[in-house]
């Protein structure tokens, strides 16, 4: 029988307001969703099954995994059963996440005592730390990969089949998997996900991903639109460029004649086509730029939409956590954002509560902030300690835990009043929607999204998935505007 598609409680809360309509866009933020492989069903000899945990960016890195191990005679599969490989890829940017991988990889192993030939594997940000935890230890797998070592993937399968446990986690300064054709998992035909980067250079102190996805680095800028072509050609509507910090995308080339920026980047792919709607994730405050602003305002076809985390609205607090600005800098972006792009752009965001030594009136200063910018949507947490962060090697963890259960409310129900009034403000206008999917409640209505990423749903009438449809709307809730299209 096959497996359902897992929903997970990844978080220590919801995130509200939901801020796509599937699933977040935004690079690093656990989505609190879980993943399947769709069947491809070639004819391939073997099966192979993955759950892939948390992010988009893990998302998109499974898409490469099955393009490379397709060509070593695999065909994906949603039935667990029948696997021959299971991999789960795996996200640390929460500690519910490794648990629930824990609990994931018992049960996988109940069906590996039915099936012995079935191999197990994890990939990605929990293979370096816990590799010798779920190989020697537990032993609850065969193999653990990386996210810098997936083309080595056939040779630890085949030391595996040869009877050996297998593992690579070394990180790479140059690996971007730029020559490799995902193959898109899960995929509505009409939006896709291209990553632009790999790894981070920044050193948040409550941040995993330098340590588990390595040094940044940038993919050529011209496999990037090819693949951007390729995604036209083959009838895709709109992609989102991916990155952990995409303003610090820089690429030149190998004689050194040519550099390329995020915002010429960003330009080269709105070319590509006007009928491709253009996005991006993650800004990081200290280095998104005018220059990217104005590209956003020459090209009606890159999405007015900017998801710019703050953590915090505090000055103080922004320097334990390493963000290298303070809150005047991250106001001066917003005032720019409104000056270059207008009130209507809609800005997100990524707020922790109960950080380090936080204080409570250090936690209003959040408040006033989210008053001041009057996010659009935002992922909201309350800070849990990371193991091998700067963090938790040099910071107390210190708040209580129900003090940052109590400021995480404070903070869910302001955002949850500006996302009303964000989306009220939509009310009366006409907005262009890509249609993405049905309704989840009716087959007689579709869902997309305008171009500052709020879900809009409509009856369906003559529309089709795929289809740019005007949508008068004529009401909206927190997560959600209604309407009727017009010609």
């Amino acid at each position: 029988m096959s497996q359902p598609l897992i929903t997970l409680d990844f978080l220590d809360t919801p995130t509200l307001p939901t801020p796509a309509v599937d699933a977040t866009t935004h690079a690093h933020e656990p989505s609190g969703e879980v993943r399947v492989s769709a069947a491809t069903r070639t004819g391939q000899g073997r099966k192979l099954y993955i759950e892939s945990y948390g992010c988009q960016m893990n998302f998109s890195d499974s898409e490469i995994v099955s393009s490379i191990l397709f060509e070593q005679g695999f065909d994906t599969t949603d039935d667990l059963a029948s696997a021959d490989l299971v991999l789960l890829n795996t996200c640390s940017i929460r500690e519910k996440a490794e648990q629930t991988v824990r609990m994931r990889l018992s049960q996988i192993n109940s069906y590996k005592k039915r099936r012995p030939s079935m191999l197990v594997g994890v990939l990605g940000c929990m293979a370096e730390r816990l590799k010798s935890k779920f190989l020697e230890e537990e032993k609850l797998v065969d193999l653990v990969v990386g996210p810098d070592a997936y083309r080595d993937l056939p040779q630890l399968i085949q030391q595996v089949d040869g009877g050996q446990k297998a593992v690579n986690v070394l990180l790479s300064r140059e690996e971007t998997y730029a020559d490799i054709t995902p193959v898109r998992l899960n995929s509505n035909g009409i939006t896709a996900f291209i990553s632009i980067m790999r790894g981070c250079d920044n050193m948040c102190s409550f941040c995993v991903v330098p340590f588990t996805r390595g040094r940044e680095r940038s993919r050529d800028a011209y496999s990037i639109v090819r693949e951007a072509q390729d995604l036209v050609a083959a009838g895709y509507k709109e992609v989102t460029l991916l990155g952990q910090n995409v303003d610090s995308y820089k690429w030149a080339s190998e004689d050194g004649q040519e550099h390329v920026n995020f915002a010429q980047l960003l330009e080269r792919v709105a070319l590509v086509s006007p009928e491709l709607r253009v996005r991006f994730s993650t800004s990081h405050p200290k280095d998104i730029t005018d220059e990217v602003l104005h590209t956003m305002a020459r090209y009606d076809n890159i999405c007015k939409y900017i998801h710019l985390p703050a953590q915090s609205g505090n000055s103080r607090v922004l320097a334990l956590m390493n963000r290298t600005y303070d809150r005047p800098w991250y106001e001066e972006r917003v005032q720019a954002i409104r000056r270059i792009l207008g009130d209507d752009c809609a800005i997100s965001t990524d707020m922790i509560s109960g950080f380090c030594s936080e204080t409570e009136e250090e936690h209003q200063d959040t408040l006033s902030l989210m008053e001041y910018v009057k996010y659009d949507m935002a992922f909201m947490f309350f800070y849990s300690e990371r193991p091998g962060t700067l963090a938790a090697r040099k910071l107390e963890d210190d708040v209580p835990l129900e003090v940052k259960k109590r400021r995480l409310a404070e903070v869910i129900a302001t955002q949850q009043q500006h996302s009303r009034l964000r989306n009220l403000a939509g009310v009366g206008k006409v907005h262009r929607v890509l249609a993405e999917n049905f309704s989840k409640r009716s087959n007689e209505h579709l869902s997309g999204r305008n171009s500052q990423n709020q879900v809009v749903i409509f009856p369906k009438k003559h529309y089709q998935k795929g289809d740019y449809v005007n949508v008068l709307v004529h009401e909206s809730t927190t997560n959600t505007l209604l309407g009727e299209a017009v010609d």
